[in-house]
């Protein structure tokens, strides 16, 4: 069993070493326009099927990965049929190969992170801040300001989806039957969290991926903080004055942090530093600093799962264990920490988002290789002009999602300089706000906070967000133009 597994790892490096020197072998890829083919219609519709399928996500209960999945291997397939028919063999595997190359940084890079973030939750870092919260009994209306702060400070570094969910949990508690406050608190925090997300690397995937691309340095990203404060500020502002003062009663809860919480905490600032330093110093991808600090935590992770079965073997024994290792107290299992397993840290990643990248990722390529990224880069970039373009791909991140709106700007390589790359990046962050359903924290806070936190009660405030989105691009070009 343990020779046929080297001889099945041998064979799959023999197979991944190869795969460079085929692609090399296939030449260059020569893109053709086929918008107006057959084959570049039926993508289009089949990517618009898949999509709405998205949208409706929370009324048919269907995870969005699997429609997008779906449609990427249909995509592809008919992308190389219509190649070959017109004599060209090798641009659709070159092409697939990069829109792969890009998925796999990108979800490697999201795989470490989410891996340190389910650690530290489950070391009950975000517990204790929240219990921490609960318990000060401060106004409703300290409470709207501290967890539209907090999230605005978390997002940068624990992203935005789980900024969103843990400062929901923050208000539903303190608001308890108070739909009011809850419903407004909400809104304030996903807006807040999208906000901060905008200008950091970590804080979003639509900054990630910009990151990722080398386009904007990891430093340069901060000069997007003035224009994200504003973009929170002025809707947090508007909605607050209709926030009740009164002080609920402080609600006691205590909770411990566990054995090994402050080191994750620490090797994940070094993981993150590391990321920055590889790509800033070395020239390498920012992934491989994050694999590298994955590797550091799943060791730290060995360690602290000796720890605590000895611990848990201590209190065994001095609590009355025969000779056999059989308890002779009842009790003995609420002195007992359960075993620290790193893998199942890693296996509750959200693999439904993970494989939803892959699947807009694969569609957005294909489309782009049959000509509609070109044609589309075109009317925007061209014909609109860059700060029109971008401050539409704000909009329509909306309504759309940010990250198929971002890919796609990407793969299109519009010739824009750091001002115009910037606002593309501040309005992607910040334009999924203007509805509940338009960035991950929205979807995900309606999911926690059901039937209070909802599409139409998010509506009623999008004007106030949008005065905040209109006034955060002015402000860019002041600060940064």
């Amino acid at each position: 069993m343990k020779l046929n597994g080297h001889i099945l790892s041998i064979s799959i490096i023999s197979i991944f070493l190869s795969l460079p020197l085929n692609a090399a072998a296939a030449g260059e890829a020569h893109l053709q326009n086929f918008t107006s083919h057959w084959g570049g219609i039926v993508c289009v519709i089949v990517f618009c099927l898949a999509y709405s399928f998205v949208i409706v996500e929370e009324q048919i209960h269907m995870r969005k990965s699997k429609p997008v999945m779906l449609a990427a291997g249909i995509i592809w397939m008919i992308v190389a049929i219509v190649y070959a028919q017109h004599g060209d063999q090798h641009t659709a595997e070159i092409m697939v190969r990069h829109n792969l190359l890009e998925f796999g940084e990108l979800f490697l890079f999201l795989l470490a992170a989410m891996t340190y973030i389910n650690t530290m939750e489950d070391r009950n870092v975000f517990d204790k801040l929240r219990a921490w919260l609960v318990s000060q009994g401060f106004s409703l209306r300290t409470i709207f300001w501290i967890t539209g702060v907090i999230s605005f400070l978390l997002s940068p570094i624990a992203d935005n989806l789980t900024t969103a969910l843990l400062m929901s949990t923050v208000v539903m508690a303190v608001g308890g039957t108070n739909i009011k406050f809850v419903s407004i608190a909400c809104i304030n925090i996903v807006v807040a969290a999208n906000a901060g997300g905008a200008f950091s690397p970590f804080g979003d995937i639509t900054t990630l991926m910009v990151w990722q691309k080398g386009i904007v340095e990891f430093q340069q990203f901060f000069v997007l903080l003035i224009p994200s404060l504003v973009n929170w500020l002025i809707p947090a502002a508007i909605m607050s004055c209709f926030v009740s003062s009164e002080k609920p009663g402080a609600i006691e809860e205590k909770v411990e942090l566990k054995e090994g919480a402050v080191v994750v905490v620490v090797l994940f600032i070094l993981t993150i530093m590391m990321a920055v330093c590889a790509h800033n110093f070395l020239h390498l991808p920012p992934v491989l600093g994050m694999m590298t600090g994955l590797a550091l935590l799943k060791i730290f992770g060995y360690f602290l799962k000796m720890k605590i079965k000895r611990q848990n073997k201590s209190a065994v024994d001095d609590n009355g264990a025969g000779a056999l290792g059989v308890e002779l107290f009842g009790d003995n299992n609420e002195k007992k920490e359960e075993e620290f397993n790193i893998f199942k840290k890693l296996a509750r990643a959200e693999w439904d988002t993970l494989m939803f990248f892959y699947g807009v990722i694969l569609c957005v390529g294909g489309l782009g290789t049959m000509g509609y990224l070109a044609v589309l880069s075109e009317f925007m970039y061209i014909d609109l002009g860059p700060t029109k373009a971008n401050i539409l791909v704000g909009v329509l991140s909306a309504i759309i999602d940010n990250i198929p709106v971002m890919f796609a700007v990407l793969t299109m390589m519009p010739d824009m300089d750091l001002t115009q790359w910037l606002l593309v990046t501040l309005t992607a962050g910040t334009g999924g706000s203007l509805l509940s359903v338009g960035s991950a924290a929205g979807v995900a806070v309606m999911g926690q906070a059901r039937g209070i936190y909802t599409f139409f009660a998010h509506l009623k405030w999008t004007w106030a967000i949008a005065l905040g989105y209109a006034a955060s691009i002015w402000v860019h070009f002041l600060v940064n133009g």
